[in-house]
């Protein structure tokens, strides 16, 4: 058996119980986890038969792990990442990298300092529809881009029904739509057509019962001289996500929920379809899993930076002070 690489799992809600499963998935690590629920901790090691389960993030730097991957609420993945980047860990921080820029610079220093690996998980980037559709941006194959327009929404209660308990019930922890599921596609909006620049942005509770953060928000943003527009909800019934490329010489969309991507050149054109077969529920996070190893590797660069998270995050704090402030937004 090829080495494995050690990777600690810091902890295990939701999404850590997933990259729990998906690294395990790449047959490439030796893996623990570090959980402070008592409960949680040990049904999560036994499910995956780990061995180390650690109840303090402490202990488990005694013996620091080759690589780390940070699921805790938002506030703590710079703290925990600074902590780790410190022993010569390196790092997948999930999405968003923070709720504040508290802590950032210094993370960064001791990154460059300890020459790590960091990337954010922002896991859409490990789509192949949206791989698809960056390409054909990159090649030109339709002219340069000049429109971005996503529209997306889901039925936020069914899929994740303990919404009101978790860190989703409060902006400071990184809840509401803005930092939760918008920053998915502005990050991958900034993969396609570049940085934004400037934006303004109106949200609002409309429907989610049990906690007042937002639940819709619509947003315009310029990246550079493309112009952006985004539109999300977290209640409606139908899981649907579109997002299109306007260009010069025509138009390209994907469209994951139906797995395809289309394009069309002009008025007299028909749309043109190449389907996938329906992808595994878990295919993003385990081809993320695998990139960031690869990256380790040095076999090639993070898929989302850390400077590229940060920029992200800085587009979410300027999407909530739009929203507060109705006024648009200089990045």
């Amino acid at each position: 058996m090829p080495n494995q690489t050690r990777v600690l799992i810091v902890g295990v809600g939701s999404i850590g119980e997933r990259h729990t499963r998906c690294f395990q998935e790449t047959g490439r690590v030796d893996l623990s986890i570090c959980e402070t629920n008592t409960r949680l901790r040990d049904e999560v090691a036994t499910r995956y038969g780990l061995s180390e389960a650690f109840s303090e993030f402490e202990e488990a730097l005694d013996n620091p792990p080759e690589a780390a991957v940070i699921c805790t609420p938002a506030p703590l993945h710079v703290p925990i990442a600074t902590k780790l980047a410190n022993a010569g860990v390196h790092l997948l921080i999930e999405k968003p990298l923070s709720t504040s820029l508290d802590g950032i610079d210094t993370l960064k220093a001791v990154v460059k300092q300890r020459g790590l690996v960091v990337a954010v998980g922002y896991s859409w980037r490990s789509h192949p529809l949206v791989t698809a559709l960056r390409q054909a941006l990159l090649d030109e194959r339709f002219g340069r881009p000049v429109q971005l327009v996503v529209n997306a929404g889901q039925n936020f209660p069914y899929y994740r029904p303990a919404y009101r308990e978790i860190y989703y019930n409060d902006r400071a922890t990184g809840g509401g739509a803005v930092q939760d599921a918008l920053t998915h596609l502005v990050n991958l909006g900034e993969w396609l057509v570049g940085p934004v620049t400037e934006l303004a942005a109106d949200a609002a509770h409309q429907l989610l019962e049990g906690v007042l953060v937002e639940d819709t928000v619509h947003l315009i943003t310029r990246h550079g001289s493309v112009l952006g527009s985004y539109a999300l909800n977290q209640y409606q019934a139908a899981n649907e996500c579109m997002i299109t490329a306007i260009c010069e010489r025509g138009m390209v969309r994907i469209e994951p929920h139906k797995n395809r991507w289309r394009w069309i050149t002009g008025p007299e054109d028909n749309w043109h379809d190449e389907n996938l077969p329906p992808l595994k529920r878990d295919l993003q996070f385990v081809t993320q899993a695998n990139s960031f190893l690869d990256a380790i590797e040095g076999k090639s660069p993070p898929v989302c930076t850390l400077d590229e998270g940060l920029q992200t995050l800085r587009v979410n704090l300027a999407i909530l002070a739009a929203v507060d402030t109705r006024c648009w937004q200089t990045l």
